[in-house]
This record gives structure tokens, C-alpha cells and sequence, in this order.
């Protein structure tokens, strides 16, 4: 476990390409391997999950719906969810959400349909 201070503003982070859309990776496993956050613009996600990190999605803006596993979810501004690991979920629409990834997220840990 890392015992040092992270400061980050979102600005001093580029976005990448993810099966998502666009994340800004503000916090990475690099950084602490206990916990992440992404700034994530998505559009229309690809289904999966992870077997060993569970997510805290806070929508910060848009509309738009997400499955999680045969369950659909209303999204708009404010709302939160946490997805335990093995959860499948997806995102239909266009919104921008924190993600905070515990622990810190590895590409490895991705799994799709």
C-alpha cells in the first residue's frame, strides 16, 4: 500500500480509448494499487465484468440506462451504484461518470460477453 499524497486534476490526465468510450485516468493502479478513479465519458458500453474489483459508478452527467445483469437502471445526474465483482453491466446511452475501482483497475480483470 502506497503512503504517499495524490494530487491530480483531471485537466493534467489524457483521455484514452476504452471498450467504454473515453476514460480519464486520474488515479491508476500505478499510483496505488489499492484503489482507482477514471473519469469516464461513455457511449453505448460493451457488457462485462470483473472477477476481483467492485465499482462505485457516480454519474455526473446524461441520460441513459444500465443493465446489470437482468436488471435496468435509469441513470441521470447524482445517482450512484456500487457493482460487486462477477456483476455483468453495460451502459446504453451517452453519459460522463467517476468510476472508483476497488481494487485499482486492471485491464486484465475486463471480461466481456
Amino acid at each position: 500500500m502506497s503512503n504517499k499524497v495524490i494530487i491530480r486534476h483531471v485537466n493534467e490526465v489524457s483521455p484514452v480509448d476504452c471498450p467504454c468510450g473515453k476514460s480519464t485516468r486520474i488515479i491508476t493502479k500505478k499510483d496505488n494499487p489499492a484503489i482507482s478513479v477514471h473519469c469516464t465519458q461513455i457511449r453505448d458500453a460493451e457488457s462485462h465484468y470483473h472477477k476481483k474489483s467492485t465499482e462505485i459508478y457516480y454519474i455526473l452527467e446524461g441520460k441513459g440506462t444500465m443493465l446489470l445483469e437482468d436488471n435496468s437502471i435509469d441513470l441521470k445526474p447524482g445517482l450512484c451504484i456500487h457493482i460487486p465483482p462477477e456483476i455483468r453491466h453495460r451502459v446504453l446511452g451517452d453519459i460522463k461518470t467517476l468510476v472508483i475501482a476497488v481494487p485499482a483497475f486492471d485491464a486484465g480483470d475486463e471480461f466481456f460477453d
